[in-house]
C-alpha cells in the first residue's frame, strides 16, 4: 500500500476523501456466529466499511451483527480510526447516516465531513421555506459541468439551528423531477424528490453537491468486498 501511494504522489494540501458505507450480509443461517436478524427481516450481517475514494481500496472495516444499525456513532468512529492508521503519515495528518457523535469526531481529528442529511421536522420547515423563493437555487450541474435538466441545489444553513453540531457545519439540499423508483424524500412533494448534506467543507453549494454526487459509487466498492470476503470464506 504505501508504495502504491508513494507513486500517486498525492498532494498533502489536496482533501483525500473517505467513504463510509454499511451493507447488509443476507441468507446466512441462524447458527453462523453473530449473526442476528435485519431490519428488513432477514438474517444475517450488517458490517461497516471504510474506502479511499482515490484508489478504490477497502482502508477499514468492522463485522457487526444483522442487528447494528448504519448510523452507529461508536462504529463509525472505530472504522475511522482504523483508516487513518493505514493513510500516509503526510496524509493522514489533517485529513481525512450521521450523528453529532461522529461529526464531532471527525472535527477533533480534523478531518472534513460530508454526511446525508436525514429527515426532521426543522429541516422540513427549512425546505418548505426556500421552496417558496425560486431565486434561492441554483441550477445543479454534472461532473462535466454540464446542466443537469430540472435539478437545483440550495443551501438551507440560514434556516436551521445548528448549535449542537460543529461550528461552521453547513446544511446543502438537492432538489430534482421525481422518477419511477425514486428514494424517500426529505420533504413531501408531488413535483420534486428532495435530498440533503451536512459538511463543514467551504465552497460553492453546487460544487460541494457535484462532490456528494461523485461517491455514488461507493456501494461498488462495498459490493466487490463482500464478493472477495465470500470467496475468501469469512
Amino acid at each position: 500500500r504505501a508504495k502504491v501511494w508513494e507513486k500517486l504522489d498525492v498532494d498533502v494540501d489536496e482533501p483525500v476523501v473517505l467513504d463510509f458505507d454499511a451493507s447488509l450480509v443476507m441468507g446466512l443461517a441462524e447458527s453462523k456466529e453473530n449473526a442476528a436478524p435485519t431490519y428488513k427481516g432477514g438474517f444475517g450481517f450488517h458490517p461497516l466499511f471504510c474506502f479511499s475514494d482515490l484508489t478504490g481500496e477497502t482502508l477499514s472495516h468492522t463485522l457487526r451483527p444483522g442487528s447494528a444499525t448504519a448510523h452507529n456513532a461508536a462504529d463509525h468512529v472505530k472504522v475511522l480510526d482504523a483508516a487513518l492508521t493505514q493513510l500516509p503519515a503526510s496524509v493522514s495528518a489533517g485529513h481525512a447516516g450521521c450523528t453529532r457523535e461522529f461529526l464531532a469526531a471527525c472535527r477533533a481529528r480534523r478531518v472534513n465531513f460530508c454526511v446525508t442529511a436525514r429527515s426532521n421536522a426543522q429541516l422540513q420547515s427549512a425546505i418548505y421555506t426556500v421552496s417558496q423563493r425560486e431565486e434561492l437555487w441554483q441550477p445543479s450541474r454534472t461532473q462535466r459541468g454540464e446542466l443537469r435538466e430540472g435539478a437545483a441545489v440550495c443551501e438551507v444553513t440560514d434556516y436551521l439551528k445548528l448549535k449542537k453540531m460543529p461550528s461552521g457545519t453547513r446544511c446543502i439540499v438537492r432538489r430534482e423531477p421525481l422518477h419511477p423508483g425514486a428514494q424517500r424524500s426529505l420533504f413531501p412533494s408531488d413535483e420534486f424528490r428532495y435530498w440533503g448534506f451536512y459538511t463543514d467543507c467551504d465552497g460553492d453549494p453546487v460544487e460541494l453537491d457535484i462532490t456528494m454526487r461523485a461517491h455514488a459509487h461507493v456501494e461498488d466498492h462495498s459490493q466487490r468486498q463482500l464478493a472477495h470476503d465470500r470467496r475468501d470464506g469469512r
